[in-house]
């Protein structure tokens, strides 16, 4: 087994190993919707199906990328995307830089689009990619979509990882121009800011998967595997809390920039915030492959089912019959998301006092 398929399974292995793995503070619990006693709609009247970068989605739900690359995580990815099949849920690989290499662990990675051939699936690679590997991708699982994932504090604390982060901004300006699918920008849990935002923009990038603190601590994972037994609570701790990089970012209006919410969404109301705050999907990631250590295909779709009908129920009592409707509804941000708010300009009394005509 190579170096890099054990930390494929180390990954793993340490993602749902217990609290450390994920890191605190995403601050959803800072996000307020407002309850309509009146709202007049019925269950089967709400319709929040999507789209990101014209690709249709049959519900805002996705499930964000986790693992691939290792023989012992084909399984993983046949259950996952087994559920997306019957959820009709988009779903991301696991990067596939051990795909490319490694033909041997390709099969981790194509059995996703074997499993769902007719779903939404986006390929995944890192930021330092250049065209042809993207296009090697989208072809190894025929995706939909391509994620460039952005993760330097993972890389600074993993032995075997990158140092040197120069030209990543041109290399995902290449790719956005050259491949045949849309691009989207994601981080790996420590939030994209406005002004790296506004970098992407400018880049040609629409797509951002801003993937805030409070979901996988990656950092946390790279130090236990380094063996570091107590790391820089700083460092394990970095980042932008999920919800407040979805405010700030939601909050540039840039025209035809399409988010994505990831970090510490757990519950169908978490991703009602998300949507509300102007998330055109969320991504969840930790807890699917949690229950599917635990208990396999079925309780992932277990899992998933509850969090869209909860989805649905937040809706509801919102008074939102569709995602547009969702994001004319006013939105109370208090704490230390409140806060951080304030200070970098997003205009909180506006959220809060919307209404939907």
């Amino acid at each position: 087994m190579s170096e890099r398929q054990r930390r494929k399974l180390d990954h793993v292995r340490l993602a749902v190993a217990g609290p450390g793995a994920r890191a605190g503070g995403a601050g959803w619990e800072d996000v307020h919707l407002v309850h309509r006693s009146l709202p007049e709609l019925a269950t089967h009247e709400i319709d929040l199906r999507t789209s990101i970068c014209g690709v249709p989605l049959a519900r805002p739900v996705m499930i964000n990328a986790m693992t691939g690359g290792a023989p012992g995580v084909t399984a993983i990815n046949r259950d996952l995307a087994a559920a997306a099949a019957e959820l009709e849920l988009a779903m991301a690989v696991g990067s596939q830089t051990a795909g490319l290499r490694e033909p041997e662990v390709v099969e981790s990675y194509r059995v996703v689009r074997r499993v769902n051939p007719r779903g939404v699936i986006l390929a995944n690679l890192g930021s330092d990619a250049t065209p042809e590997q993207a296009r090697a991708a989208v072809e190894m699982v025929e995706a939909d979509l391509l994620q460039l994932h952005l993760n330097a504090p993972q890389e600074l604390r993993m032995r075997e990882g990158d140092r040197d982060f120069r030209g990543r901004l041109e290399r995902i300006a290449r790719i956005v121009q050259e491949l045949s699918v849309p691009v989207v920008v994601k981080e790996c849990g420590f939030g994209v800011s406005r002004e790296t935002a506004r970098q992407l923009y400018e880049a040609g990038v629409r797509a951002i998967d801003v993937s805030g603190r409070g979901g996988t601590n990656f950092v946390w994972i790279e130090d236990r595997r380094a063996g570091v037994v107590e790391g820089d609570p700083g460092l394990e701790g970095w980042g932008l809390p999920a919800a407040c990089a979805l405010a700030e970012v939601a909050a540039l209006d840039l025209s035809g920039l399409e988010l994505i919410a990831s970090g510490g969404i757990r519950h169908g109301t978490d991703a009602a915030k998300a949507l509300a705050l102007g998330a055109r999907a969320v991504a969840v990631a930790g807890p699917v492959l949690a229950r599917q250590q635990r208990e396999g295909a079925a309780g992932v779709r277990a899992y998933l089912e509850g969090l869209l009908a909860d989805l649905q129920t937040a809706c509801l009592l919102c008074g939102a019959r569709d995602l547009a409707a969702l994001q004319r509804q006013p939105v109370v941000i208090t704490g230390l998301v409140g806060e951080w708010c304030r200070l970098r300009g997003v205009d909180l009394a506006a959220l809060a006092n919307r209404s939907q005509p």
